[in-house]
């Protein structure tokens, strides 16, 4: 096996990944060391960043948990692969940005949740792809691909951690940039349960935000009543709907 060490940045970024596994699926760091064959001290100095993961390291452990997938190639040079929508890097250079991301919070049903999601294009894969930043609960960030079909003309931003999806459904941007759709995902019920759950998102450009607030924000907070306003608009502009 290959003993050479990852970078810094693909360290951390892999160990925060691995954090998130071992929190999301209640494994602890010795039953990771035993499957990947690594020894408790390596795994544990590698996750709080005393030392990089080398790349042997790195191949055990997603093949303990599952996290290799097989490579996808774009169909041709700068173009997304046609199960993605078949985009070129020009026709959608418009989305790559930073987007304040507004959501109800599943735990205070008055409360507005919000973090950062940044778009971006990956030059390796050939297609655009996202990930959520600055989450309160951040072991449950998202990463994965973005399709844009031109038969809907909406975006989907997918996450597939093996086999379990969760999916973000959003409308063309309004002339302000922010775009409006619903969230399907899986909320944690009593105990260990997961539960599908369904609602209004928002991913407005960040860079257009006046004073930004992240986190949980809670009706006596000065931007509720607009992102509670932006949440809205799901709904009463026809973005998307909810039946029962």
């Amino acid at each position: 096996m290959d003993d050479r060490e990852l970078k810094d940045a693909e360290s951390r970024e892999f160990g925060r990944r691995v954090r998130e596994e071992l929190a999301r699926r209640r494994v602890s760091r010795q039953a990771l060391a035993d499957m990947s064959k690594i020894s408790l001290s390596t795994l544990e100095k590698a996750l709080a960043g005393a030392r990089p993961f080398t790349l042997a390291s790195k191949l055990r452990i997603e093949e303990a948990l599952g996290l290799r997938v097989p490579d996808q190639k774009p169909a041709s040079p700068g173009s997304a692969p046609e199960h993605l929508g078949a985009y070129s890097r020009p026709a959608v250079r418009w989305l790559e940005a930073s987007y304040l991301t507004v959501r109800p919070s599943f735990k205070d049903p008055e409360a507005v949740y919000t973090y950062v999601t940044e778009i971006r294009w990956d030059d390796e894969a050939g297609y655009l792809v996202f990930a959520e930043h600055q989450r309160v609960d951040s072991e449950f960030e998202q990463r994965g691909e973005v399709s844009l079909p031109n038969l809907s003309g909406h975006t989907y931003l997918t996450t597939n951690d093996t086999g379990q999806h969760r999916l973000i459904v959003l409308g063309r941007p309004t002339a302000s940039g922010s775009m409006f759709g619903l969230l399907a995902t899986l909320e944690v019920g009593h105990g260990s349960q997961l539960v599908p759950a369904c609602c209004p998102i928002v991913l407005a450009p960040l860079a257009r935000q006046a004073d930004p607030q992240i986190g949980v924000i809670t009706p006596a907070m000065p931007q509720y009543d607009a992102y509670r306003a932006l949440l809205q608009q799901v709904t009463t502009r026809d973005f998307a709907r909810f039946h029962l």
